[in-house]
């Protein structure tokens, strides 16, 4: 039986949100900008939990928490970062705002075929080099997180963890592809804002700006092509190295090392794909594990502090029943805690409710699409949201772009952008 878990074990939760989000604002700010930092504040808040839980006999939900989702979402992660931190696509467009709003279009649809956190690394450094000239960039990166690194990987299973695990639950494979109305509205709503918000801006820039945005252009090249195939090799890895092909991964009692088969699969490609680049290729690209780093050190106290806060959902659900509620709870909560187990907290919920219409799943096919939606979209009205959003602001502030704090980024761009148009895709469609 599962032992209650009291309201006060959510406070280190919410003082891990907090550090992310007020000290980069505070005098602690540049102590803040170091991931040893970063880890050190996710160790002293995560291990005091993990320690109550192991000593309260909750063992099992820390170990599957930290092992079984923290691990293969960060190998994942890292998988798809360094395959396509070897790719380098070199260029310098002339920044008009139909050039960088094509580049989001192109992300846009790849992010559902190699996850959104692949087809952000894979673009974002072509983005940045082309609007480098540019005064006015910030809104660019802002909409790239939303278009590229969330909503556009809602069409199939790898495009976003919590889809994936849907996926797992018995939602077929070619299901999500009935996810194309949602996606279609969003994404075009968003490229369309964007287009309107980067035109005004393109109207503002300095005359010696456009000139040197005219004058310093390259064309597009790619180096590192190898990568295109370790990129291949981790989506099949994704799709096929499950307990849905391979049964003894999910059978009862089967050992860790072979439940984490994927993520030993991972790792490889990871050797592999480090091997067979030249390092002139990733010196090019501006290759450089500080991303992927902030994203181990932030998530690590982010899923160890989560476990009793999802343990308190699962034993005090949300009274929900309608499928625009699903949307909302499921998306405010993807925002703050990690999608994947969020999304499985309310399948749980749907699967309590009577089954009206198409199941799909063991739930009504409207809530599993309700879900999706939340989960996916959703992500990107915080950064830490999803995986890719922190990357994505790491690799733009390494590039010199000056990015808003976590309160900033939601009150200037996710609330007054992002928010809407989902309201009016949920209204439309769910």
């Amino acid at each position: 039986m599962e032992h209650l878990i009291p309201e006060w074990m959510l406070i280190p939760f919410v003082v891990q949100l907090l550090c992310i989000a007020i000290l980069p604002l505070t005098r602690l700010g540049e102590w803040w900008e170091h991931n040893l930092h970063k880890l050190l504040v996710s160790l002293l808040l995560g291990v005091p939990v993990g320690v109550w839980l192991i000593a309260n006999g909750m063992s099992h939900d820390l170990e599957h928490q930290m092992i079984y989702d923290y691990v293969p979402f960060i190998l994942l992660l890292m998988a798809l970062f360094v395959t396509t931190g070897g790719i380098c696509i070199k260029g310098d467009l002339k920044a008009t705002p139909t050039t960088n709003t094509i580049i989001m279009a192109i992300g846009w649809v790849l992010a559902s075929f190699m996850g959104t956190t692949g087809a952000a690394m894979l673009l974002i450094r072509l983005l940045l080099q082309t609007i480098s000239q540019r005064k006015y960039t910030t809104h660019t990166v802002m909409f790239f997180i939303a278009i590229v690194a969330n909503c556009g990987g809602v069409l199939t299973p790898l495009g976003d963890p919590p889809l994936f695990l849907l996926f797992q639950k018995g939602a077929p494979f070619g299901w999500f592809m009935s996810m194309l109305p949602e996606w279609g509205a969003t994404g075009l709503a968003l490229l369309a804002t964007y287009w309107v918000t980067d035109s005004y801006y393109y109207k503002k820039e300095p005359h010696e700006h456009l000139a040197a945005d005219e004058t310093e252009q390259a064309a597009v090249t790619a180096t590192g092509l190898i990568n295109i195939f370790w990129l291949l090799c981790v989506i099949a890895s994704t799709m096929f190295i499950n307990s849905t092909y391979i049964h003894q991964i999910g059978a009862e009692g089967a050992p860790w090392y072979l439940k984490l088969l994927r993520e030993w699969v991972f790792i490889l490609i990871i050797i592999a794909s480090m091997a067979t680049t030249k390092r002139k290729v990733r010196t090019d690209n501006n290759f450089s594990w500080t991303p992927i780093l902030e994203v181990v050190c932030v998530f690590c106290g982010i899923f160890a502090t989560m476990t009793p806060a999802l343990m308190y959902l699962r034993q005090n659900p949300l009274p929900i029943t309608e499928p625009w509620q699903f949307v909302y709870t499921t998306g405010l909560l993807s925002a703050f805690l990690d999608n994947a187990p969020t999304a499985m907290v309310f399948h749980a919920t749907a699967t309590t409710l009577p089954i009206t219409g198409a199941a799909v799943a063991g739930i009504s096919e409207v809530l599993m699409r309700a879900i999706c939606m939340g989960a996916v979209f959703f992500g990107a009205l915080t950064y830490i949201g999803n995986g890719p959003n922190f990357m994505v602001k790491s690799i733009a502030e390494e590039g010199g772009i000056r990015m808003p704090s976590f309160f900033s980024y939601m009150l200037k761009f996710s609330l007054i952008i992002c928010l809407p148009i989902y309201i009016i895709v949920q209204l439309i469609f769910i």
